[in-house]
């Protein structure tokens, strides 16, 4: 269909284009940004005055729990969330059942995405069979079934020297590992950062060396293998300085951070709400500054909701006996907005981390506003607000943002071109 967005402030962070603009759309591509090409007729006028049109978020870690796990979500209720936050492209961890390691359950996953139709789906791969550490997966296979990445999880190899030879064989054919670095043994049995409030509280902590012992470890398995890495879900503020001190050694590597690590802190957890139970845990405030900051500058350059829906009785036991996790990609762009509200961003830059950097990172077709690319686009408004929860969309109601106001309201989200979802 052919489609005219009139009158958007049109941002793209990876061109660094900033202005009032007319967008056009044909055969699902971006054709024009500005001028009207000569002889178009638009069969779909959007009349964007007053609305930001940027490039469509790109979340890098959406549980859609399918197959396997139909109680918490299924592709086609998480994928409509998503767009609903302003995610037009997302990547889905490899924790199914059966897990994600063969090529017939990411050709599942990218079948069941299509027939839904509302976001652009990348399956990232189990980098070892069943996440057992033992033996390494059948990656060029998965790569080319689809899988743009592989990685773990919080299940780590707890043999060094298989670590190693996993790396080298990713790197031999290019392809990105994720890392989520966090020491099994440091951390076992821990419910909450290890500190005052789990001491208060009298919940097992997992200190802040679980992240950073690990981390040094992958990243000088990184340096020696060559392969290009992603470390994700980064919690603390030593984390993010090792990030830093690597990137300046030149290596390969990027990072991500959940969104509600840039929100909360560990003083959440006071009510004993298991709400807030997240793995790896919500750390001090001093680590919150430190990863924001870390944003800021571009160290981190990615903003995940790091999504993982739950059915209500999973999240009814004792604080230790719940199942961890957020619901929270539905609210992944009004929740960002917040930090352009307390002042730690401009919108560009934090378009930036939702969009251009996590594409980057992962090397994935998306996250840009240019002439002839696919035309996946967001328009919002950043002046309206949100009421978290007014309407929803998730199988997993474990959000503690449900019934607050939030900054910035998604208008509507286009994938190829159509909407895919439309307040």
């Amino acid at each position: 269909m052919r489609t005219a967005i009139l009158g958007a402030r049109v941002i793209d962070p990876s061109s660094n284009f900033d202005q009032v603009a007319d967008l056009f759309i044909d055969g699902g591509k971006l054709i024009a940004i500005g001028q009207m090409p000569a002889g178009f007729v638009a069969e779909k006028i959007i009349q964007a005055q007053g609305l930001v049109a940027a490039p469509g978020l790109v979340d890098l870690s959406v549980a859609l729990r399918e197959p396997g796990y139909s109680r918490k979500g299924s592709i086609a209720s998480e994928t409509l969330a998503a767009a609903a936050g302003g995610v037009t492209s997302l990547c889905c961890p490899p924790f199914t059942k059966p897990v994600l390691d063969t090529p017939a359950v990411a050709e599942l996953i990218l079948d069941r995405a299509r027939e839904a139709g509302h976001t652009k789906v990348f399956p990232i791969g189990a980098l070892s069979k069943g996440l057992d550490g033992d033996q390494l997966a059948e990656l060029v296979a998965l790569r080319d079934a689809g899988c743009v990445a592989f990685g773990n999880g919080l299940d780590t190899f707890r043999n060094t020297r298989t670590l190693r030879r996993a790396l080298e064989y990713a790197a031999t054919f290019d392809l990105t590992v994720i890392f989520h670095s966090q020491d099994h043994d440091l951390a076992e049995g821990g419910l909450a950062h290890e500190g005052a409030t789990a001491s208060f509280l009298g919940l097992a902590g997992i200190p802040e060396t679980a992240e950073t012992v690990a981390l040094a470890r992958d990243l000088l398995l990184v340096e020696q293998s060559g392969v290009r890495a992603h470390f994700s879900q980064l919690t603390s503020a030593r984390g993010a300085q090792l990030i830093a001190e690597a990137q300046a050694r030149g290596l390969p590597v990027t990072a991500d951070v959940a969104l509600y690590q840039l929100i909360l802190t560990d003083e959440a957890l006071s009510d004993f709400s298991s709400l807030y139970h997240v793995q790896p845990p919500l750390r001090t405030r001093a680590d919150r500054d430190g990863l924001r900051e870390a944003v800021k500058s571009g160290v981190i350059s990615a903003i995940a909701s790091h999504h993982q829906p739950h059915e209500r009785d999973a999240k009814l036991a004792p604080f230790g006996a719940t199942e961890p996790g957020i619901s929270s990609v539905q609210l992944l762009l009004p929740l960002a907005m917040s930090l352009v509200e307390d002042g730690l961003l401009d919108l560009p830059t934090l378009l930036a981390r939702l969009s251009s950097g996590p594409a980057q990172a992962l090397r994935l077709p998306a996250g840009r506003l240019s002439v002839g690319a696919a035309a996946d686009l967001l328009l919002f408004d950043p002046q309206a607000s949100t009421l978290a929860g007014e309407s929803w969309f998730s199988k997993g109601t474990n959000c503690p943002f449900i019934g607050h106001c939030l900054p910035g309201a998604v208008h509507c989200t286009l994938v190829d071109g159509h909407i895919s979802y439309q307040a």
